[in-house]
């Protein structure tokens, strides 16, 4: 019998512990071991801090990020935050240490050259220090003190090489995420919010055509064909849904969809969530647009008793009928009426698994031409 997934902890909740126990270590107090902080839901997780040093007007504390049974690529990494005094008045300022990114392209919830600390983390932060100034007398009623407070992950640059930062222009490490402080393993939300920021930032850099891909093979692809930058590329996964929901609130100008057969399948037939686990290949759904493009009965009889989409494909194209055309066709007209009004154009390529495009329906794209590989 299975059990339950275990839940974790943001990066944003570890570095708010760390930079909780490193203040009041600098208001001359212990380090306290384990720390406790309040999340923005009312939950007051502690965690046991994994080092401490103190210096000449500074204090510093570490926490090892535990995610639960969430695959992030950040647990394990050793969350640090360094606290010193900072500017009268200026109360809390951001540094990014070692491993945390810095903003470079706009479009993002924080301006260009700020440390890439997302606004909720930054929020928590600045309660827990407060408290701990408060708890050492530093300061008074609810004002927060005057400190610098730098996080940094150990080996943080490496890790952000294997997550969307470089693309949406976070550059030197990794962010500092999280709007509940716990993390909820497997869940979409965290990859869907990165598919709006990708929006967001593309928006902010007035590009004009945007592509919403279903893996790296399309959008290899798309971003060869028709030239794309890095920035115009959006992993949409199976988050059909979310992408285009949120496009049609936020409109770029041009939105090509690229995807593999089977899942633009999905697509066509309506559903929002082109995961296999979710949803499976329908077989008599294939079979009834081979019918609709005039595959006789033995046709249709082997379409139904197929293994798998990819085998439905090759049926019809040894048959001369352009099923990848007509799924692409049926997935954009889906994917325009989920956009509503949005003033979108919208073009949708089918890709197979060595990177040619075999269907495609509006925009200009060249059919049935792989590309050099």
């Amino acid at each position: 019998m299975g059990r339950d997934l275990r839940p974790g902890w943001t990066t944003g909740a570890c570095a708010t512990a760390a930079a909780a126990a490193a203040t009041a270590a600098l208001f001359g107090g212990d380090f306290p071991d384990p720390v406790t902080i309040t999340l923005p839901g009312g939950q007051q997780p502690a965690f046991a801090l994994a080092v401490t040093a103190r210096g000449d007007g500074w204090a510093e504390a570490g926490v090892i990020k535990d995610a639960g049974d969430d695959p992030d690529v950040t647990h394990g990494a050793l969350v640090r935050a360094r606290v010193w005094a900072g500017a009268d008045g200026g109360g809390v300022v951001f540094r990014a240490g070692p491993g945390v990114g810095t903003v470079t392209l706009p479009g993002l919830p924080l301006p260009v050259g700020e440390p890439a600390i997302n606004p909720v983390p930054r929020a928590m932060i600045c309660a827990a220090v407060t408290a701990a100034a408060q708890a050492a007398g530093r300061v008074v009623g609810d004002l927060a003190p005057d400190l610098v407070v730098e996080i940094g992950i150990d080996n943080g640059e490496a890790l952000a090489r294997r997550t969307l930062n470089g693309r949406l222009g976070i550059i030197g490490g990794l962010s500092v995420l999280g709007t509940t402080g716990i993390v909820v393993p497997y869940s979409c939300g965290a990859w869907i919010a990165s598919i709006h920021r990708g929006v967001d930032v593309a928006r902010a850099a007035g590009l004009p055509h945007v592509a919403a891909c279903t893996g790296r093979t399309s959008e290899a692809t798309v971003a060869r064909h028709y030239g794309l930058s890095e920035q115009a590329l959006l992993d949409m996964g199976d988050f059909a849904g979310g992408t285009l929901k949120y496009l049609r609130r936020h409109p770029v100008p041009r939105l090509t969809i690229a995807g593999g057969f089977a899942k633009l399948g999905k697509l066509a037939r309506g559903l929002m969530d082109l995961h296999s686990k979710r949803h499976a290949v329908d077989l008599d759904w294939l079979a009834g647009v081979l019918a609709d493009l005039g595959a006789d009965a033995d046709l249709l009889a082997q379409a139904r008793g197929a293994n798998t989409a990819l085998q439905v494909l090759h049926l019809a194209d040894a048959a001369g009928l352009p099923v990848a055309d007509r799924v692409a066709t049926m997935a954009r007209d889906v994917a325009v009426g989920v956009l509503g009004d949005a003033p979108i154009t919208v073009d949708v390529l089918v890709i197979d698994r060595q990177g040619g495009i075999i269907g495609q329906a509006g925009g200009v794209a060249d059919t049935h031409s792989p590309l050099p590989r």
